[in-house]
């Protein structure tokens, strides 16, 4: 059987993309910048202007790489809207947070005119985003929810489906780092920044569950895929019944 093609939208390193893919799905990328660390098909390019195009009746190409028993070597797809069974999509968020009073109006706010293409596609979707950004908080996850050893809030609005919502696992205790002149040691990491206490790369991607990059910006900014896994486990078998 066919593998369900996901769509991820601002994809960056992959942490969603990776998530979606543990539960069972075909992941292709979609970011304006490039990213050689993203594990998946890949296309450079904006994410309004594909999800268009998908919408016009056209194909977007995805570059990826694979494995051959010669060697490995580039392989392209040109996927159209009629191929893709669910969309994901994590818009820039730093218009919505605190950093929008630090840069002014620097960064784009996207997720209005995400979500109006995406309600015009008719495929279930799901977009990422902080605290304070206009997405309606379907699902609510926090590392705690999976072991994980950072806390990364994230909420989740769901279009076109729904999922069930865990309960929120109380925090075991402090995020560990340096504050106002004092280390404070805790199970948590504070995936950002390169201050003191921060902690090591590897120990970063220990805590997000991640392996296949070591960039530090690539890592404080990605979704734990262990989020997506448990989304992505839940909206295949919606699809399964819908089929």
């Amino acid at each position: 059987m066919n593998e369900p093609i996901m769509l991820d939208l601002f994809c960056c390193a992959g942490g969603a993309g990776m998530g979606y893919r543990r539960a069972g799905f075909r992941i292709f990328g979609v970011d304006k910048d490039s990213q050689p660390n993203y594990p998946f098909g890949f296309h450079q390019g904006d994410a309004l202007e594909v999800l268009q195009t998908l919408l016009n009746g056209g194909s977007i190409v995805f570059e990826s790489a694979v494995m051959r028993p010669f060697g490995r070597m580039l392989q392209w797809d040109y996927i159209t809207l009629a191929d893709i069974v669910a969309i994901h999509a994590s818009p820039p968020c730093q218009g919505y947070t605190a950093l929008k009073a630090v840069h002014g109006n620097e960064w784009p706010l996207l997720i209005e005119p995400v979500r109006e293409l995406l309600e015009q596609t008719g495929v279930p979707y799901v977009i990422e985003n902080v605290q304070g950004a206009p997405v309606r908080r379907d699902l609510t996850l926090c590392g705690e929810m999976f072991g994980l050893r950072v806390i990364r809030h994230r909420f989740f609005e769901l279009g076109g489906w729904a999922a069930v919502k865990p309960a929120h696992i109380p925090h075991r205790g402090r995020v560990a780092g340096w504050r106002h002149g004092k280390f404070y040691d805790g199970p948590y990491f504070a995936v950002y920044g390169n201050g003191g206490g921060k902690g090591t790369v590897e120990q970063w991607q220990e805590a997000l569950g991640i392996d296949w990059t070591s960039d530090r910006r690539e890592l404080s900014e990605a979704i734990p895929p262990a989020y997506t896994e448990f989304i992505g486990e839940q909206l295949i078998q919606t699809l399964e019944v819908a089929a």
